[in-house]
């Protein structure tokens, strides 16, 4: 393997290393979210009196139905943003895992010469 390969996939590998952080945020906020949203609904379940949801940045009063609905659509499209972001984070996984098997076969391999 070439100097300039090693070098254009030691600069690959670093992408992907990146990119691999920012999703592994996205998928704990993710997860965190979805937390917060069932602690909600259990508190939700017990409510008593007046109930309030958010919707669009504002806080307006709802029926124990309504906000339940809320929140159990918010919990869903959470959930399926959390799939999406574990699919790419296992796709970037094995690149990086492949990327990090071929960079260390071609420095070996330049050490040997």
């Amino acid at each position: 393997m070439e100097r300039e390969e090693l070098e254009k996939m030691t600069k690959e590998y670093q992408t992907v290393q990146a990119q691999l952080q920012s999703i592994a945020v996205q998928r704990m906020q993710f997860k965190q979210q979805i937390e917060e949203y069932k602690e909600a609904a259990k508190y939700l379940e017990t409510a008593k009196g007046r109930v309030y949801t958010e919707i669009g940045g504002l806080i307006v009063e709802a029926t124990k139905e309504e906000a339940t609905k809320s929140l159990s659509e918010r919990t869903e499209s959470a959930e399926m943003r959390l799939s999406i972001v574990e699919k790419q984070y296992n796709e970037l996984t094995k690149k990086e895992e492949a990327l990090r098997t071929k960079l260390t076969t071609g420095l070996n391999d330049l050490q040997k010469k």
